[in-house]
This record gives structure tokens, sequence and C-alpha cells, in this order.
């Protein structure tokens, strides 16, 4: 997965804006296709701490194109919606560690 927002931050900046409440959360997409329901996750996101959320464009997707499919659809979409409506997934110790091991290399 893709990181956005820390384009040109070195590893130690990222670690100050964590500590100061930035975090690094992904979203839930769903779309459906009659009987075929997709549930994928977004990119990784860097939410700064004084930043609000992205993911709204992936709630609007999964509010249009998620609940079609015949039994998965409307279940996936409310997962997908009770997600992104909770500010995301928050991976930012998954994220952090990793950015250890690379700075340590």
């Amino acid at each position: 997965m893709r990181i956005i927002g820390i384009e040109g931050m070195t590893a130690q900046e990222i670690a100050d804006e964590v500590q100061q409440g930035g975090k690094f959360v992904f979203y839930y997409f769903c779309f459906s296709v009659l009987v075929l329901t997709f549930k994928r996750p977004s990119d990784i996101y860097f939410i700064r701490a004084r930043e609000k959320g992205r993911g709204a464009q992936f709630t609007v997707l999964s509010i249009l194109f998620g609940w079609w499919g015949i039994s998965w659809g409307p279940i996936h979409t409310i997962g997908s919606l009770i997600t992104n409506f909770s500010g995301g997934k928050d991976v930012t110790e998954e994220v952090m560690d990793s950015i250890a091991q690379q700075d340590a290399s």
C-alpha cells in the first residue's frame, strides 16, 4: 500500500507529527455488481494532528455503489461506512514500526 501525505518528510519529522496527534489511517470502499461485492482498503493516508480525515470520497463511493450486491452488498457497505465515519482504520503503530525498521537499515 502506498502512503499519501509523507512526501519529503524525514522519519524524525513523521515521528514528531505522530507525537502531536498525527495518525496513519486507511478507509474502506465497497462496490457491487449484481452478485459480486468488493470491499477494498484505500491507500494509507497520513493525517496530521490539525487536519481532518480524507475518507469522504470512499464513503460516497460505498453509499452509491456498495448496496447493490445480493446478500453481501449491504453488509460490507455498512461495515465500510462504520469504519469511515469513525475516522478510518488506524494503522499508526504498524506504519511507525515499518518506518523505524527502514530507517535502521
